[in-house]
Formats: C-alpha cells, structure tokens, sequence
C-alpha cells in the first residue's frame, strides 16, 4: 500500500464503496486503500484488516491473524522484492497499534462500552482521462461518517461534535493537510503509475458484457429488465430506449457491482404497456464494443434468460454484500487515530490517521 491523505465530500456508503472499487467512470486508473478495526474480533471478522485495490481488483492485503502484508495479484507478486513485503508488514502493524488506541479513544468520546465498535478509513488517488489527478482521505467510525480532508480548502470537515475535536487539533497541527495532499498528488499517484505498469495486461484488457433482456407482467404492467455481465473495464452505460427515444426519466439503475472474477455486472430495468413491447430497446455502451449495442426481448427464449440473470443476479447480490460488509468493516483507512498521515516510498499505506485525543 502506501500512505495517505486527501478526499472530498463525506459520502461513505454502499454506492461509494462500488464506485471506489471500480474507479470513477471517467478514471483511467485508481488506487484505493481500505483500513478497519474492530473493537472485538470474531471468527472471520479479524481485529485489523486493510486491503488495497486498483482499478478495483485488490493488490495487497493486511490482518491480524496473519501478521503479514501479502500480494492479491500474481502481478504484485512477480514484480515487487521481499523488502517491499517486509517494510509494508511493518507499517501495518505501526497502523495496527495506533488503531487500537484511536478506538479505545473514540468509546471514550462517544461514551461507548467498547463492545463491537469498528474505525474505518479510506484513502486513494485517481489518475483521469485528461492526465489530471484526484485525491481523498475519510475516516468513519461505527459506519458513520467522522472526518474527512477537504484538499480544495485544506481543512477538515467534521461530521459530529466527537469529530470536531480531531478536526481543531489537526488543523491547529497545521501539517496534517499538507502531508496528505502531497501524498496524494505525488506518492498516491507514483505508485499507481508503477502497479498499473506491473498489471497492465490485465488492467488494460477489455472484456465485452453479455446482455440478456428479460420480462415480467404483473398487474397490467411489463417490467422489461436489461442485464449486462461479465464486463471489463467498469464504465457502461446501460439505455432503454422507446421507438428510438432515450427513456431515461423511466428507467432504475442498480449500481455497477463486481464480481468476483475481476469483471463486472449492471442492469436497468423500465416498465412498460405489454402491448408496447416492441417498441422497447435496451442500449448498451462499453470500451469493448465497436459500437453501441441494441436488444430487444424474445419472450420464446425468456426462460433461458431468466435461468442465467438469476445466476448472475446471486454471484452480484454476493459480491454486494460482501462489499458491504468490507465497506462497514474495512471502510477504515489510514491510522494513527484520526491523527495524521506519514508517508512511505513502499506500496503499503504509510500514513496515519486517528482520533488521537
């Protein structure tokens, strides 16, 4: 991983989660790290976690029971050294020390027991289309947010009075901005350029999506469904279109979610007079194809659509939750208790955050 610093808006949720995983629709490659810490560990659940991801696929991963830094990718393990391995596990645990502390710190803050409480950051980078970047760094605690930097103003916006005390003592620290908006502007995006590098013949490839069209009558209404999988990279835009017409005031989107192959999964779906069906079209565009593609529904073959969009429905629903539960428990980020971020030369996050009292 590496280290830390920046972020924008305090919108940490399931949707953010997806997007972050799969990089903006207009990144051409990011870099995510996601810390968590656990006031009571539980079997699968370990006290410390952090895993980092680019482009959406993770790279590295972190926890307490193993008590080692290890690769995620075949291409993260081919290309970086034992030293690069070694000095990250080392940062991890630095991490995982001061996060026991900020968590003891924040149940006195919020007057908790100290049963079940989560800390969790989350920090990364983005390197756009156009050649500029971005960067962002929140932290959450319970799943709610806490803290998170503002690199426009470099100040920190507090999400609760608990929050505010972490926010003055940063902000009076005067470095704490600073550190982690030169990390994200430069060390973030080094060494994203570096693992997009040892990965690009996977992240770069592209994969086109598999499209079923189903549809459902209930009630004098068809609900038409348009279901897109098996996609690389993330960015799609799924369309029904009515006698040529873009509907898209009519149509619900689900979140482009992962699976657990490294391609993605997306649907829309619009409902519809059953004796309007024809003029129903569903538009897909994608990096992997030559042009947008259109489909229709084929009710004779309905049933062999339903049978493999309920499959795919099960494999996204999974990956989903299981997101959510990452998100909630590994929503975390930097250490050092909502106090600051430091800084490494080394793929392993090497900053701090906490809520230091």
């Amino acid at each position: 991983m590496e280290r830390s610093s920046g972020m924008g808006p305090l919108a940490l949720g399931l949707g953010l989660l997806l997007g972050v995983l799969g990089g903006a629709a207009s990144g051409l490659h990011s870099l995510r790290y996601f810390y968590v810490a656990v006031s009571e560990p539980s079997p699968g659940v370990p006290q410390f976690v952090i895993v980092g991801y680019v482009d959406g696929i993770p790279i590295v991963r972190y926890d307490s029971e193993t008590g080692r830094m290890e690769p995620r990718a075949d291409w993260m393990a081919a290309n970086l050294d034992p030293q690069y391995w070694d000095r990250n596990t080392q940062i991890a645990k630095s991490h995982q020390q001061v996060d026991r502390v900020n968590l003891d710190t924040a149940q006195r803050r919020y007057n908790q027991s100290g049963r079940g409480q989560t800390e969790q950051w989350m920090y990364g980078c983005d390197l756009l289309e156009d050649g500029s970047t971005r960067g962002f760094h929140q932290g959450a605690y319970d799943g709610r947010d806490f803290i998170a930097l503002d690199m426009d103003t470099m100040t920190f916006t507090a999400a609760d009075a608990a929050a505010q005390i972490t926010k003055r003592k940063w902000e009076q620290d005067g470095t704490v901005a600073e550190g982690w908006k030169h990390y994200l502007e430069n060390t973030c995006i080094e060494w994203l350029r570096r693992y997009v590098s040892y990965g690009q013949a996977v992240l770069q490839r592209k994969e086109p999506p598999t499209v079923r069209v189903s549809g459902k009558e209930a009630g004098g209404i068809l609900t038409l469904y348009c279901r897109a999988y098996g996609f690389y990279p993330r960015p799609i835009t799924l369309s029904w279109l009515k006698a040529g017409e873009v509907r898209d005031q009519e149509t619900e989107r689900g979140s482009v979610a992962p699976n657990s192959d490294g391609t993605y999964y997306a649907w829309a779906s619009i409902e519809a007079r059953p004796e309007e069906k024809d003029k129903y079209r569903c538009r897909v565009e994608h990096a992997s194809l030559p042009e947008p593609g259109l489909f229709a529904w084929e009710p004779e073959s309905n049933l062999f659509t339903i049978v493999v969009a309920v499959a795919v429905a099960v494999l996204a629903v999974s990956a989903v939750v299981v997101g959510f539960a990452f998100w909630k428990y590994k929503r975390g980020k930097e250490k050092k208790g909502y106090g600051m971020a430091s800084s490494t030369d080394g793929g392993s996050g090497s900053s701090s955050t906490g809520i230091t009292a």
